[in-house]
């Protein structure tokens, strides 16, 4: 099929790093990989900060303005056999593909929408009605996780639903180095105001009731919250933390493999990518049964998720493996097997096609 591809929060060519950019370009690949031809619709980014009614309109005209381009484009060259959009939320809703879908009678997909009604309030309950309808009008709607397919089932209850588990391309971890230093902590995440400081200020404690072992650190990450956060570790040695801030992507898989446990709280991750890019390395997770984290996690196989908030038991998770070499080594292989074989990019290219084939395309 030939398919028109679209991220409003974050088009798969976006300068800034980050989970999203990452899986809408694993997507793109996953969706090449099934064979596929895939074309970015639009660079458009639909992305409102704050609820303010003169953003959200002169979005809505650089909106009509694409879908009027589009709408020529088609009739010249033309429509796709689908469209495709990827994380539509009360934030980021997709206000080009829902009405160029409907007008060319072209199947409308979506991919980790999510719907919280807890949003339904002023400026964001009007986004998230767009994304309703938008949902409502899918052929398909594809969840990463169960608890997006659960928001969703309960808001739009006669949408069209599918599954598909996070997943990564592993070509990367496919070869495996030499084991790096099994007491040193790895952290992939960005500095950012809001649950992302939350999460280093939870490590900074949790570390900081272990300091008797001989644990060292490297931490891969940058942004506009990094004094704050680097103010959290300031009762720490600073020479068992190493700060390499942000580096390329190809990069990461050497420092993951000079590790030995990966550790991040993760309040309010989606699922984390960076989770699987540890465990492919062969890193145990230490993080919390919070969010979407149990759904890249496996308790007790590929790591230990500790309860939400209670940092004396991410404290001792990590005690636990740090000085427990049989069990960490054993959580490593698990951890490795499971991302290569169950959450691979031609497993996610599988899946998809299977999801795609029930989709009536005219």
């Amino acid at each position: 099929m030939r398919i028109a591809f679209y991220a409003p929060l974050k088009s798969p060519n976006h300068p800034v790093v980050s989970g999203d950019r990452q899986m809408a370009r694993m997507l793109v690949k996953a969706l090449e990989y099934a064979g596929h031809s895939v074309e970015l619709a639009s660079e458009l980014r639909f992305y409102l900060r704050q609820p303010e009614p003169k953003s959200f309109d002169a979005l809505k005209i650089e909106a009509a303005d694409e879908a009027a381009r589009l709408t020529k484009l088609w009739h010249r060259d033309g429509k796709p056999d689908l469209w495709f959009t990827y994380h539509p939320y009360y934030k980021a809703p997709d206000l080009i593909g829902p009405e160029l879908a409907s007008a060319f009678a072209v199947p409308y997909v979506t991919a980790e929408a999510s719907y919280s009604r807890r949003r339904n309030a002023g400026l964001w309950a009007d986004s998230q009605a767009l994304v309703a309808r938008a949902i409502e009008q899918a052929a398909l709607n594809i969840c990463f996780t169960q608890r997006d397919r659960q928001g969703l089932t309960d808001a739009i209850p006669d949408a069209t639903f599918g599954m598909l588990s996070p997943f990564i391309d592993t070509a990367a971890f496919r070869e495996m180095p030499s084991r790096g230093c099994p007491t040193r902590l790895v952290t992939v995440a960005m500095m950012r105001p809001g649950d992302k400081v939350e999460s280093y200020r939870m490590l900074a404690q949790a570390l900081g009731s272990i300091g008797h072992l001989p644990w060292t650190m490297s931490v891969i990450g940058d942004g506009p919250a990094r004094d704050e956060v680097e103010a959290q570790f300031a009762g720490l040695p600073a020479d068992r933390i190493e700060w390499l801030g942000a580096i390329e992507p190809a990069a990461v898989p050497d420092v993951l493999y000079s590790g030995g446990i990966y550790v991040w709280p993760g309040y309010g991750e989606a699922y984390g990518v960076a989770y699987l890019e540890a465990q492919a390395a062969g890193l145990p997770v230490v993080a919390q049964d919070i969010a979407g984290v149990p759904e890249v996690v496996r308790d007790g196989q590929t790591g230990f998720l500790t309860p939400p908030g209670d940092v004396a038991a991410f404290a001792s998770a990590m005690e636990r493996l740090l000085a427990s070499t049989d069990e960490r080594t054993i959580m490593a292989a698990e951890a490795r097997r499971f991302v290569l074989e169950e959450r691979s990019l031609g497993g996610a290219a599988a899946r998809l096609a299977e999801l795609l084939r029930k989709i009536p395309v005219s």
